[in-house]
């Protein structure tokens, strides 16, 4: 989907150089995708997951590596499609 966006130079900046990014349109992605991520983890620990803290704490490896994970999605391919004529 296209749309016209405002959005603050400087964080834009700042995402792309936090994630990575190659473009404006992947770095806004990356940052939509990680504010879905985080809500549905909130809404799960809101829940509570039936676990105590000590067994949540234990249920997360600690050489889980999120950023590996987050490299390893599918990216999302933007651009126009051909026209027929």
């Amino acid at each position: 989907m296209k749309m016209t966006l405002h959005i603050d130079d400087g964080l834009l900046e700042r995402v792309m150089d936090a994630t990575g990014a190659s473009s404006k349109t992947m770095a806004v992605d990356l940052a939509l995708r990680e504010m879905d991520r985080k809500a549905k983890l909130v809404k799960l620990c809101a829940e509570g997951l039936g676990l105590g803290p000590e067994e949540l704490k234990d249920a997360v490896d600690p050489a889980y590596d999120l950023g590996e994970l987050r490299r390893r999605e599918t990216p999302v391919r933007y651009g126009r499609k051909s026209r027929s004529r």
